[in-house]
């Protein structure tokens, strides 16, 4: 039988930021766009769709604090009397175990979802590493060595103990989910600490992040094309990331008025150091729809927009007269 939360049962806890009162505004989209609309992720499509359109109030939920004694973290899963915390899938079937050998005091930083996509360990788990290291020493079970993470990881100066399989005489967690104004201002922070340690860089129209055939599918089959009508027409840049380092993107992404490309966590890339003004431009397939990102820009006070093209993840299109008037009405 599953056990309640950890969260749920945690006896010692306290407020970190309260919770915040936002107002949400619409996204910029053509209306027929919403018609073809075939699937959501991480939302119904009734709640994707009333994130895009916005006008209306929300409250942001409170960033937590929990204290936890004598709890034992096997496997990826932190168990408590009568209470577990799942941080990534179980590697073996049955969650039997012995009682771990070594014992440890932390704070943790990992998430369910930063464990699983490289853009929300950058958008969640790293500003939730201040909190850990505000209040104990930050703890992960996560290797810190895909892709651009080590990079990131030097910049912002983490510098987490990783644990295994381990007893924990003290363990603390955080409930860092709401996009509340302590968020709002940690995501600040890590801003300002990127453009420190990056490249110079100068304000221009725009950036276009590649997707490609990396990661989840969502392969947008004329891309290179709509990437290039991005760059003719309106002077973006075109980045590869891929190919690129951090400062690379950083270069591109810190100072660009739009930036734009296929849903994904490359995306993410442009979206933790672009202008506070700015406005990120979503390409998505008609079956995986999503408003992830916009939280974000709604929490930075930036704009969206967005496009639904025709087609599925594995293959889909869009034609380059719904992105000219889409962005057209961004740039007004």
């Amino acid at each position: 039988m599953p056990f309640p939360d950890i969260e749920a049962v945690a006896p010692d806890r306290w407020t970190i930021a309260p919770a915040t009162k936002r107002f949400i505004r619409p996204a910029t989209f053509l209306p027929h766009h919403l018609d073809r609309i075939k699937g959501t992720e991480f939302g119904s499509i009734a709640e994707v769709l009333k994130g895009f359109r916005g006008n209306y109030e929300t409250t942001q939920e409170a960033t937590i604090g929990y204290r936890l004694k004598n709890v034992d973290l096997i496997d990826g899963v932190i168990y408590a009397p009568k209470s577990s915390k799942s941080l990534k899938p179980r590697s073996r079937r049955l969650p039997l175990y012995a009682a771990p050998k070594e014992a440890a005091k932390g704070a943790l930083f990992e998430s369910w979802v930063g464990n699983r996509w490289f853009g929300n360990w950058l958008l969640d788990d790293c500003l939730t590493y201040p909190l850990a290291d505000e209040y104990g020493t930050p703890v992960t079970t996560r290797p810190i060595t895909r892709g651009h993470e080590p990079q990131y990881a030097r910049k912002l100066n983490l510098k987490p103990v990783h644990v295994g399989d381990v007893h924990f005489d003290e363990l603390i967690l955080f409930r860092d989910k709401g996009q509340n104004e302590g968020k709002r201002r940690r995501a600040i922070q890590i801003r300002e600490k990127l453009l420190a340690s990056g490249p110079s860089f100068l304000h221009h129209p725009g950036v276009f992040i590649l997707r490609g055939s990396k990661g989840d599918h969502r392969i947008l089959s004329n891309e290179m094309e709509i990437a290039q009508g991005f760059a003719s027409k309106y002077g973006f840049q075109i980045i590869d990331p891929i190919a690129s380092s951090v400062d690379d993107l950083i270069r591109a992404c810190a100072g660009a008025r739009v930036v734009a490309g296929v849903e994904g966590s490359q995306l993410v890339h442009g979206l933790t150091v672009m202008p506070q003004d700015a406005a990120l431009f979503v390409i998505q397939p008609a079956d995986r729809v999503v408003s992830v990102l916009k939280v974000i820009t709604d929490r930075q006070g930036q704009s969206f927009a967005f496009v639904v093209g025709e087609g599925t993840c594995e293959s889909f299109s869009v034609g380059w007269d719904d992105i000219d008037r889409t962005l057209d009405m961004v740039l007004k």
